[in-house]
């Protein structure tokens, strides 16, 4: 690109344009048909254009990579996990990289590498994996993993030639007594400073923050349309590798379905609970982002959970507490997804759902 063209407006124009079709994605969602759908869904496009920023311009560069959050309280992509801590960093597959950090109390730590391809076709293929029960840890609580394509003695995290993106996963039971692990990330075998922005590098960035947007609003408003469509009010099994492409952890089996309730309505859901290192529920708007769980109660897990005598497990999705089971804040909505996950299950029970009424 000449610099010309940067000091015109075209490139700005141009960004501009293709972000204002991603918002046809909202528009077009035939499930947002009320004042609150519309609003989140508008709302989700500027937090996906926020994370887009961060991923594809502030902390793009794979020589000179540090971790940012990817999805936190106010920025959530595809049913955000409201017990987790997502953090993610740019890398490539022509280089190798050392991770620092301190382990803490959280009960789940996992690293990966991604193909991340969610501006070209709402995928991100899981290129390498590594769990903190595999790895060594300094009595400290400190460790190093060397991420490369070639092995490597120690803690190692597998790179592949079209690995784009590391992210770290945290997974808390209860997060007002656990503490989080604090991780640093370093090329091995890079330059010793950054270039200056270029202008084909930044049309280039642009390009990909919109498609970014694009194709993750999406690729997720075709899952919620899916779930609508064939899991109303329940909770089934999907093909895990339709989760596993879009960069779901390999060790979760996810239940997603669709919920949808009248005034005075309660979804009752009722499951045993299998062997597992993890599980828990959640809530989510249209547009597949967590309620807003600062504040209201919509997920549990097995920290906070109350379960039945003979050990099973009721929810009552409603906009008040109906005095049974564990109640699931709603949270001024009347529709979305839900999610369940089984971490590290042995098996995966398959909840039964009903609809009551409240004065049932």
């Amino acid at each position: 690109m000449s610099d010309e063209r940067l000091l015109s407006p075209d490139v700005w124009r141009a960004f501009c344009r293709r972000l204002e079709a991603a918002g046809e994605i909202v528009t077009g969602a035939e499930a947002a048909a009320n004042p609150l759908d519309r609003a989140e869904g508008y709302r989700y496009l500027t937090r996906l254009l926020r994370i887009a920023l961060d991923m594809q311009l502030e902390h793009a560069d794979p020589d000179f990579p540090s971790f940012y959050a990817a999805s936190h309280e106010t920025a959530k992509i595809g049913a955000d996990n409201p017990d987790n801590i997502y953090m993610n960093a740019s890398v490539s597959g022509a280089r190798s990289y050392r991770i620092r950090g301190t382990r803490g109390t959280v009960p789940i730590l996992s690293f990966g590498t991604k193909a991340n391809r969610y501006a070209i076709d709402g995928t991100m293929a899981s290129t390498g994996e590594l769990d903190s029960a595999d790895m060594a840890v300094a009595p400290d609580g400190s460790f190093e993993i060397v991420v490369s394509r070639e092995r490597a003695p120690g803690n190692w995290l597998p790179l592949a030639g079209d690995s784009s993106m590391v992210i770290v996963r945290q997974t808390f039971l209860d997060r007002a007594s656990e503490t989080a692990a604090a991780v640093t990330i370093e090329t091995i075998d890079g330059p010793a400073y950054p270039a200056p922005l270029s202008p084909d590098r930044l049309e280039a960035a642009l390009e990909r923050v919109t498609g970014f947007v694009a194709g993750t609003a999406r690729t997720f408003v075709q899952w919620a349309d899916d779930f609508r469509a064939e899991q109303r009010n329940r909770l089934a099994t999907i093909d895990q590798t339709r989760f596993f492409r879009a960069g779901g952890d390999p060790t979760i089996f996810y239940l997603h379905g669709w919920w949808q309730l009248e005034p005075g309505e309660v979804l009752c859901i009722d499951t045993r609970i299998p062997e597992c290192s993890f599980w828990n529920f959640q809530l989510d708007n249209v547009w597949m982002e967590s309620l807003d769980y600062r504040y209201h109660r919509i997920h549990v897990n097995g920290h906070g959970a109350r379960l039945n005598d003979d050990g099973s497990l009721t929810l009552a999705v409603a906009p008040r507490d109906p005095g049974f089971g564990n109640w699931i804040d709603t949270a001024g909505h009347h529709q979305g997804t839900m999610l369940l996950r089984w971490t590290g299950a042995t098996d995966h029970p398959v909840p039964e759902t009903k609809v009551i009424r409240l004065d049932d």
